[in-house]
């Protein structure tokens, strides 16, 4: 009973984290200003309550003497409290400019986004850190849940190899669309300066 209920208190924080990343890996595939504006609002609130909920399990184990299941529950968000900093500090304002940037140009729910939104949008410090942040919850969960008693602890490196592979699949993965959608975005830039090479030839 103790084991479940330490982890109806996790399930919950993951799944908020969790669903922010998923919301976050599609904001560079939507292409009007409007969808993205709504879209960029849902992320934020995802992410501002996934962060309040990383604060507040803490705080509740504090606020109790002797060991609580808010205390066991809060000893596993060490892991994730690293990428929810970054969160903090540098998404939040990320996904604040783009929920501007959309509001300004979604007159009409059939405006184009500009491929330079959608490179701010697939910006590696926008949805990295809250894919991680879902990522480091995962080992909390499945602990919490019982399997990892079953795996035993020889399944510990192999676990933290593959935690290694993923986040670096993910950073390049998000490194190489912005990219993209970055040079999508000077194509006038790009076009106006061959004609003037050819005049000078």
């Amino acid at each position: 009973m103790g084991m479940q209920s330490h982890l109806a208190l996790l399930l919950p924080v993951a799944a908020v984290w969790w669903a922010a990343g998923c919301v976050a890996d599609g904001l560079p595939r939507l292409k009007h200003a409007r969808e993205l504006r709504q879209h960029t609002g849902w992320l934020l609130a995802l992410t501002l309550t996934g962060l309040g909920l990383l604060v507040a399990l803490p705080i509740a184990g504090l606020a109790t003497a002797g060991p609580t299941l808010a205390d066991r529950a809060a000893d596993g968000l060490v892991l994730a409290a690293l990428p929810a900093l970054l969160v903090a500090v540098c998404t939040v304002r990320r996904l604040r400019r783009l929920w501007a940037g959309a509001g300004a140009l979604a007159v009409t729910s059939g405006t184009p986004a500009p491929h330079g939104l959608r490179a701010a949008a697939a910006h590696p410090l926008l949805g990295l850190p809250l894919q991680v942040t879902g990522l480091a919850l995962l080992p909390t969960v499945v602990g919490a849940s019982g399997v990892g008693q079953l795996l035993g602890p020889s399944a510990t490196g192999p676990a933290i190899t593959v935690a290694a592979l993923a986040v670096a699949a993910i950073g390049v993965r998000h490194a190489l669309r912005h990219n993209r959608l970055a040079e999508r975005a000077m194509p006038q830039r790009v076009s106006s300066s061959r004609p003037a090479g050819a005049l000078h030839i």
